[in-house]
């Protein structure tokens, strides 16, 4: 009796309730594993070898883990007396300060036959920068300068130049003054067709009467393209391809761990010169630098040194004899100025 009211109650349901019901799914159902999880089963497999290390002291123990103590390379001796002696230890008393002619003559002496017997040798100028910038917190970047020196000197190097200019005479005059090619749009078309490659010259200068014929290889020169800014396009390209030819390129860098430390060594000279020429080459270079400088107060140039090696003998020289200590009145006066125009705009 009890069986027949079931079913008929389940057959009742089933009737009604028909289109709700659903089949079920009895399949075997595969799930992939998380992100990593394989890796991390795998990565638990591999044996870890452990590297045994002997007995270290206890006042050795950590030490390459110790940060290190970064030294101010901006190195200031005024503090340290004047020593009365013509020998003395460096490292308690200021060091001697020479002119330029001075360090020069004091090297040829040095480099004399009877001693390094390197007559010819060259002479550096090593100059340390302050690279803080207007704001604080703020330096200067990397930058580099081609400065052409009043003396010239070999430098052992063989610089080639492509100039490109248009007029016959021009072009003569350019190849007259140093370039390895120069040409017109004849050079343009031989540059499309490969027979000339620009990666085979270190430097392309042009002239402004040229530079809408260079448009068409300007895909090909990149960054090398001529430009103002770069001081690769000049009207007066004949004495553009001499200060290429003869300059001196330097590049000043900022120290790794000190942001306001940058310097340079810059060849100026061989010691066959006289000394007042090489005296001359330092004042340009030094003026050179200068122009580099950011309009805030305090030192740009903080030390110059000129060395000649096999030489490790190291002489300062006073800087501020060829450039100022500080800015002149008149600059700071034009840069507070800017500052007051940008806060009223801002």
């Amino acid at each position: 009796m009890s069986g027949a009211l079931f079913r008929s109650l389940f057959n009742s349901l089933s009737l009604y309730n028909c289109s709700a019901t659903r089949s079920l799914h009895t399949a075997t159902v595969y799930y992939a594993a998380r992100k990593g999880t394989r890796a991390k089963a795998r990565a638990k497999k591999v044996k870890v070898e452990i590297t045994k290390v002997g007995f270290i002291p206890h006042n050795q123990r950590g030490k390459d883990k110790l940060a290190k103590t970064n030294i101010n390379k901006h190195l200031d001796d005024s503090h340290k007396s004047i020593s009365q002696d013509n020998v003395y230890p460096l490292r308690y008393y200021r060091w001697p300060v020479y002119t330029a002619e001075e360090a020069i003559r004091a090297h040829q002496e040095t480099h004399h036959p009877s001693m390094y017997n390197e007559p010819e040798a060259f002479v550096y100028a090593k100059v340390e920068i302050n690279m803080e910038g207007v704001k604080k917190n703020r330096y200067i970047d990397n930058f580099s300068r081609l400065t052409l020196l009043p003396h010239y000197f070999p430098q052992d190097e063989e610089r080639t130049i492509l100039a490109f200019c248009k007029g016959p005479e021009l072009i003569k005059q350019v190849a007259e003054a140093g370039a390895t090619l120069a040409g017109s749009t004849e050079l343009v078309k031989k540059i499309q067709e490969g027979t000339v490659k620009l990666g085979d010259y270190d430097y392309v200068i042009a002239h402004p009467n040229i530079i809408t014929d260079l448009v068409p290889i300007r895909g090909l020169m990149k960054r090398r393209f001529p430009n103002i800014k770069a001081g690769t396009l000049d009207t007066n390209i004949c004495d553009l391809v001499k200060k290429f030819a003869a300059g001196i390129q330097y590049r000043v860098i900022k120290d790794e761990n000190q942001q306001n430390f940058g310097s340079v060594e810059v060849p100026i000279g061989r010691l066959n010169m006289s000394p007042s020429s090489i005296a001359e080459n330092i004042d340009i270079l030094l003026k050179d630098i200068q122009t580099v400088r950011p309009k805030r107060d305090g030192l740009f140039i903080t030390r110059c040194i000129i060395l000649s090696p096999p030489s490790s003998e190291k002489l300062k020289i006073d800087p501020f004899v060829h450039v100022d200590r500080t800015l002149s009145k008149e600059v700071q006066e034009d840069s507070d100025d800017e500052d007051n125009v940008a806060a009223a705009t801002a």
